[in-house]
């Protein structure tokens, strides 16, 4: 582990309190309720040879948040990616206030110079001629490799959030050119200031309004478009 990764997980696990009401682990999303806030990250895809369990089902709920968020350091990427909800639990409070837009809006289109990681939804349309970085890429996609050279080319930067839960954010963004301007977007973002010093300039996140029915939602694995009404965007800038 690179010491910015270790700095940057030090930094999501500082100050959290409290316990885990409630803890999913459903086909899309991972979902993890605190008493000021919940977390949200991607669920990790797996085989289809057979069934395979976490290794303490039945006793996450009721942990402590910081024990859990311990678990990003985890062997299990299950565990790992349960350990980032735990972060989302603490940090994307449910009275945080934030600007209500979506942070891709911040990207301007600047051809090539405008690079994204992970294909977010209608990108074409709203930013024709972008490069895109994927690790499945598609037909107009670039390759993860491909990152080295655009990066540090970049005026405009947007990171899809589940950068921080498969362990590439830190390279990403020690790519990235102090002049461009840098947003981890998605659900799974930490809404956490702290996060300003390493470079990014804004953090587009989700805050629940209905943990409930969230929870619901996602043991039936829901995706985006069904959880949006149950909570809002909040978008927090450095300047």
């Amino acid at each position: 582990m690179s010491a910015l990764q270790e700095k940057l997980l030090a930094t999501l696990r500082h100050g959290i309190e409290g316990v885990a009401a409630r803890v999913v682990v459903g086909l899309n999303w991972t979902f993890v309720e605190g008493p000021n806030g919940s977390g949200l990250v991607h669920t990790p895809a797996r085989g289809t040879d057979g069934c395979r369990s976490l290794p303490d089902p039945g006793n996450y709920r009721g942990h402590d948040l910081a024990d859990l968020a311990a678990m990003v350091q985890s062997d299990n990427i299950f565990e790992r990616v349960l350990g980032y909800a735990a972060i989302n639990a603490h940090h994307n409070r449910h009275d945080l206030e934030g600007v209500g837009t979506n942070g891709l809006d911040m990207i301007e289109p600047c051809g090539e110079r405008s690079v994204i990681i992970g294909r977010f939804p209608q990108l074409d349309k709203k930013l024709p001629g972008a490069a895109v970085i994927e690790q499945d890429p598609g037909p107009n996609d670039y390759p993860v490799e491909a990152g080295s050279k655009l990066i540090p080319a970049a005026k405009y930067l947007a990171i899809t959030a589940s950068t921080l839960s498969n362990g590439s954010l830190a390279g990403l963004l020690v790519l990235a050119p102090t002049s461009a301007t840098t947003v981890l977007i998605g659900p799974s973002a930490p809404l956490l200031p702290a996060l300003f010093e390493f470079g990014i300039n804004a953090l587009s996140g989700f805050v629940s309004r209905d943990n409930v029915e969230i929870a619901h939602r996602v043991t039936e694995g829901a995706a985006v478009q069904a959880l949006k009404p149950l909570g809002r965007y909040v978008t927090l800038t450095a300047n």
